[in-house]
């Protein structure tokens, strides 16, 4: 089964070639389609240099910086594999943990796989607010569409890509991820969910989501209750 790995990234120049090393690492046949989002501070450079050290890796450089779910949807284009999954490029998620995921695409009629850090006890927690903020994310999806969900706002989505291309997807930043989890449950799809490894970062050491975007993604769940 070939996993399609989509890194979207915006200036992340401390952290990109480590973990492009860490998904290379993986024992899976992939392809990492990284699609940088008009960075300024030398990713761009270092990507231009990675791509030509190995023949399963694309680079996609953004104009300008549109959003990691405009990323996102900008690989997903590109993607030739029957799994795609979400990597932030940041550290925070390990890509050990693709096999536990496509361990569950081995029965066909799973389309969707979620990486839930809440079912894994021996994660670090993130700094409290955030950590709320996720927890009340994931809560209003249960509420809104009847599912049984521990970690909405999870990185680690992964889908197949014939069902993924399937749903329409408006979104350009963080939004995205609540519009394609309320498409998918507004379906009847089951989002089938596994316990992840989690190494949280702060704000300072260069975490982009702020609770305004937690604002967002609850009136974005909202919005795909009522519309499609």
């Amino acid at each position: 089964m070939k996993l399609s790995v989509i890194i979207p990234c915006y200036n992340e120049r401390a952290t990109i070639r480590e973990i492009i090393k860490r998904v290379q690492e993986v024992p899976v046949k992939k392809e990492i389609i990284v699609v940088d989002d008009g960075s300024t501070d030398g990713t761009r450079e270092i990507l231009q240099e990675i791509k030509n050290e190995f023949d399963n890796i694309q680079v996609i450089l953004q104009p300008q910086n549109y959003g990691k779910g405009y990323a996102f949807r900008t690989g997903l284009n590109v993607a030739s594999g029957e799994v795609v999954i979400i990597q932030d490029a940041d550290l925070e998620y390990d890509p050990n943990d693709y096999l536990k995921i496509l361990e569950l695409f081995k029965n066909p009629e799973v389309k969707v796989v979620y990486g839930s850090r809440i079912l894994n006890p021996a994660n670090e927690k993130s700094y409290l607010s955030f950590y709320l903020g996720g927890r009340l994310v994931t809560f209003i999806t249960n509420i809104l569409f009847g599912s049984n969900l521990t970690d909405e706002p999870t990185c680690y989505k992964a889908f197949r890509l014939d069902f993924i291309k399937s749903v329409p997807m408006v979104g350009t930043g963080f939004e995205l991820e609540p519009e394609i989890t309320a498409k998918i449950l507004k379906r009847g799809v089951k989002i089938y969910e596994v316990p992840i490894s989690y190494f949280p970062r702060k704000a300072e050491e260069g975490k982009k989501i702020k609770w305004k975007d937690g604002l967002l993604a609850i009136w974005t769940l909202l919005k795909y209750r009522i519309k499609d």
